[in-house]
Parts: structure tokens; C-alpha cells; sequence
């Protein structure tokens, strides 16, 4: 078992949710800092994301966030990072972030999040990678998309052996132990494959 170094996390950037999920980002930023992991995300400033760094930064962590230049324009990138790496497109934000993580951990988010999501754990079913990722169903907000998995191996468009992708935990804790305890990857990432 080898500890991470660098995680990845996923999130939403909506400030109009539940104190739960607040507290889930809050709790999980400085659960990073203080297992001295660096953490890797989306480079904004408001919603989970917000909170999640700046829970990691109050905490003595290292935080990085790369935010595509259309994001940027906006103004909604944080400015008080460790490092802030600005990349052209989308698609160069979620390979760098793969390129710097040792695994992944998946909070609530909307659609951008799912999109993360689902494409992680299909680079790692087409073997692109090897690394943890641990979806955090806080207060039960994936319920909706472990059925979905369930629904999609029932019908046959997925395998049962899907379960072994990722892993689904209740909390931040167990979030942050389910990453110090996988084993660490057996297939370096590629991401000229991806």
C-alpha cells in the first residue's frame, strides 16, 4: 500500500447547496492538508470547489488548480493557490488533472462533475490508468447514480465487474482512508492514449 502524494478531487461549484455537502468539501480539504497530500482540482473559487481549497490552504496544504482560459474570463478562478496553471480547452484541464493525481475522490457536483466522473472511470475500464477512485455519497446525493450502475448491469450494457472501478463510501473519512489504502497503480497513465 502506498499513500498518495497528489488527489484529485471533483466537485461542484454551486453555492446555493445543503451546509452538508459545504462541510463535506471543508472537511475533505483539510483532512488532505493535514495527511500532507496535495490536492488537485478544478481551480475555481466559488461552490464545493471554493470551500475545498481554501479549507486545504487554511490547513498548511499544497493546492493546485487548473482552469481552462474560457472559465478564467469569467473571473471565477482562485487567485490565492499554491499554483494556478491556466490550459487552453477542457479536455487539457481533465488530462492534466489525471496527469498530476495519484487517485481521485468524487464529491457532489452537477454535470460537470459527472462528466468528470464518468469519463475516469472509463479510462480506467479501458485500462488508461490504474488509479483509486472513491466516490463520497454524502448524505446519500449518488444514491441515484449507484442505481444507475445497477440498472446498467441488469440491462447487460455493463458487466458486474464494473464494481471494481471505483468505490462507494459514506464519508469523508472513510473517503480519505479508502485513497492512503489502495494499492498503488499497476498501470502508469498515459494520457497521449486518452
Amino acid at each position: 500500500m502506498v499513500s498518495p502524494s497528489s488527489v484529485c478531487v471533483y466537485c461542484g461549484s454551486s453555492s446555493r447547496v445543503n451546509d452538508v455537502y459545504k462541510e463535506a468539501a471543508r472537511s475533505l480539504g483539510t483532512g488532505l492538508a493535514h495527511a500532507g497530500i496535495q490536492l488537485v482540482y478544478g481551480g475555481g473559487r466559488v461552490g464545493l470547489m471554493g470551500i475545498l481549497a481554501d479549507a486545504a490552504l487554511a490547513a498548511g496544504g499544497r493546492v493546485v488548480g487548473i482552469i481552462p482560459e474560457h472559465i478564467q474570463a469569467l473571473e471565477v478562478d482562485h487567485t490565492g493557490l499554491s499554483e494556478l496553471v491556466v490550459v487552453g480547452s477542457m479536455h487539457e484541464r481533465k488530462r492534466m488533472m489525471v496527469d498530476r493525481s495519484d487517485a481521485f475522490v468524487v464529491l457532489p457536483g452537477g454535470l460537470g462533475t459527472l462528466d468528470e466522473t464518468f469519463e475516469i472511470v472509463t479510462w480506467k475500464q479501458l485500462r488508461l490508468h490504474d488509479k483509486p477512485i472513491v466516490i463520497a455519497d454524502i448524505a446519500g446525493y449518488w444514491e441515484p447514480l449507484t442505481r444507475l450502475f445497477e440498472h446498467m448491469d441488469a440491462e447487460h450494457f455493463i458487466s458486474g465487474g464494473y464494481r471494481r472501478l471505483f468505490s462507494v463510501v459514506g464519508t469523508v473519512g472513510e473517503a480519505l482512508e479508502a485513497v492512503r489504502q489502495h494499492p498503488a497503480p499497476a498501470t502508469p497513465t498515459d494520457s497521449r492514449a486518452m
